[in-house]
């Protein structure tokens, strides 16, 4: 496993993060010990969940299974999901962070994501408690989540104007399917010195190469538990994805290591976190980010 530095923070991460959204929803206590068994044998160290999955379920398994190894680890975990005003609040991050620190059953976590943007409250003061709980001990590092690109460089000035820490990450979604970041917030992560963790690296498993076009996605499979037809399965992201699938395939490779290796040749990508539900797929994801992609590979893709 390669490790890459988390920000300015000086930590460092494995290229290869894992996402434990499923956790509590699919995954049970006993697969999610197994999960980061695993995680921990190939040198996965970053461990990403929110208070909001499995209404706080990942984060109560995450917590079992790390028991007797928890500093092996760098854990990730957000507060502020949903939309109703107020969710950023000094109040309610103080709250939320508490309630986090129980179910993880750790008294620090290492990074806490703002997971959306609040516009009823002031960055600034959601900045503020992220300090105060990084001053306390309660977090390492406080970082951002599906903001806007401007956001990052704002909060990295109200951090500079204030002599607080500087956020340390932006998770956004980024794939080989959803590229959107590349015009704003990536330049503004290389500008800021900020970390970009993409969450949906294979747009849900869609990059895997297991959905087939006009066919129903198997019932065992993420896009076949869900409600409605995923907004990937399009005629022109199949399309898409059969030149994928032979442009890996001449190299050696299957299309989900492609998609990994595609994120990880972008320098500000720290890690990319990649949700699993046995910890096979652990195996896998890791393979993909041993694989190096030449400058002539990134220029075709």
């Amino acid at each position: 496993m390669k490790y890459r530095p988390l920000g300015a923070t000086g930590v460092q991460v494995s290229t290869l993060g894992l996402g434990t959204n499923q956790f509590g929803r699919v995954v049970d206590e006993a697969g999610a010990k197994a999960i980061i068994d695993q995680a921990g044998e190939l040198g996965v160290n970053f461990l990403d969940t929110a208070e909001s999955y499995g209404g706080g379920a990942s984060e109560e398994l995450l917590g079992k299974a790390l028991a007797g190894r928890r500093q092996k680890f760098i854990v990730a975990t957000k507060t502020g999901a949903g939309d109703e005003p107020g969710r950023l609040t000094r109040e309610r991050i103080t709250q939320r962070l508490e309630a986090s620190l129980r179910r993880l059953a750790t008294d620090y976590i290492d990074v806490y994501y703002l997971h959306f943007p609040d516009a009823a409250t002031p960055l600034e003061e959601s900045l503020h408690v992220l300090d105060d709980a990084k001053r306390a001990g309660k977090i390492r590092s406080g970082a951002i989540s599906n903001h806007a690109a401007a956001q990052v460089g704002e909060a990295t000035a109200i951090a500079k104007g204030h002599g607080w820490a500087p956020i340390a990450a932006s998770q956004m979604e980024y794939s080989l399917v959803e590229r959107a970041v590349e015009r704003e917030m990536v330049p503004a992560c290389e500008r800021a010195g900020v970390s970009l963790v993409p969450y949906f690296p294979l747009a849900g498993g869609f990059l895997t190469g297991k959905y087939e076009r006009d066919v129903p996605p198997p019932p065992n499979t993420r896009f076949g538990r869900a409600a409605q037809r995923s907004r990937y399965l399009t005629d022109a992201n199949f399309e898409r994805l059969a030149g994928w699938k032979g442009f890996a395939a001449k190299r050696g490779h299957g299309v989900g290591e492609l998609a990994v290796a595609w994120l990880l040749a972008h320098p500000v990508v720290c890690s990319v976190i990649a949700g699993v539900t046995v910890p096979s797929q652990i195996v896998q994801n890791a393979r993909a980010a041993e694989w190096t992609l030449t400058p002539g590979d990134i220029a075709a893709l």
